[in-house]
């Protein structure tokens, strides 16, 4: 009884001590974010004089409020875009038992071990060539094909363990049409894999810097990690205005992730049974 409770409390003691890691940076940015410029002492201590000032300049003094709005854009539709053809691939090669289909899904899987650096400047060019440079298409466009993969691969895992091909026959007999059978019997089925998709996607999409920075530079596009890069100077920078911004940056993304985050982990237990 003393082992259990000894070990109970070492696995309390080490959980808090891990929520504690992740808090703790959150707590330093979001002091700093409140912090007035002039007071210098240390992060870890709570600012005696907070204020809202440095929130209000971050939208005031940049291009911070029209960026998230492409955030939001940008993010939104690639989500969909990968969502809705992700779903689609994989539920002829779950269902199929066909040898082409295993082999196109291993196909697939070849684009979890590539590295994206491999095809960055033959796309740079090709975007280049369609006229496609300085516009949130390029992005969509480059953000759908890179994820893919790891969609297709979650999705068809999914539907091949946690879904039941009963389901659909009973709904065929019933009269269902396959398009109808797909979109109002496996999709609705589908929603814990696809928020796992959504919530992956999502955050990697909103953060990316590189990227955008790559293909929207010069436009009136900018996403909000480049946005907030330029708040850094070359020869001085105002530390709270940048964790402002920071903090408002985060917030939509934050939201999204805790609207979406009871899917995670079924989409993952789901999707990885396979």
């Amino acid at each position: 009884m003393n082992i259990k409770r000894l070990s109970s409390t070492v696995n309390h003691v080490f959980a808090y001590g891990s929520a504690l890691l992740f808090v703790i940076p959150l707590y330093i940015l979001v002091n700093l974010a409140v912090r007035p410029v002039d007071d210098l002492s240390s992060a870890l201590l709570p600012t005696s004089r907070p204020t809202t000032d440095n929130l209000t300049r971050a939208f005031r003094e940049s291009e911070l409020a029209t960026s998230m709005v492409n955030s939001a854009v940008l993010t939104t539709v690639s989500c969909l875009a990968i969502v809705a053809l992700a779903t689609m691939a994989a539920y002829p090669l779950a269902r199929s038992t066909a040898r082409l289909s295993n082999l196109t899904f291993y196909l697939f899987l070849i684009g979890l071990l590539l590295p994206f650096q491999v095809a960055l400047l033959p796309l740079y060019l090709t975007m280049r060539d369609l006229g496609l440079l300085g516009s949130m298409w390029s992005l969509i466009i480059y953000y759908t094909g890179l994820q893919m993969p790891v969609a297709i691969f979650l999705v068809t895992t999914f539907l091949r363990s946690g879904v039941p091909v009963e389901y659909e026959q009973a709904a065929r007999i019933d009269g269902c049409s396959d398009v109808r059978v797909f979109l109002h019997v496996v999709v609705p089925l589908l929603r814990p894999v696809l928020g796992t998709v959504v919530i992956l996607n999502a955050v990697g999409i909103w953060n990316d810097f590189f990227t955008p920075l790559l293909y929207l530079s010069g436009s009136h596009q900018e996403t909000v990690p480049v946005v907030l890069y330029q708040f850094v100077g070359q020869y001085t920078t105002e530390w709270p205005l940048v964790f402002a911004g920071l903090v408002i940056s985060m917030a939509p993304i934050l939201l999204l992730y805790l609207v979406f985050q009871r899917y995670v982990i079924h989409g993952f237990a789901g999707g990885l049974k396979g």
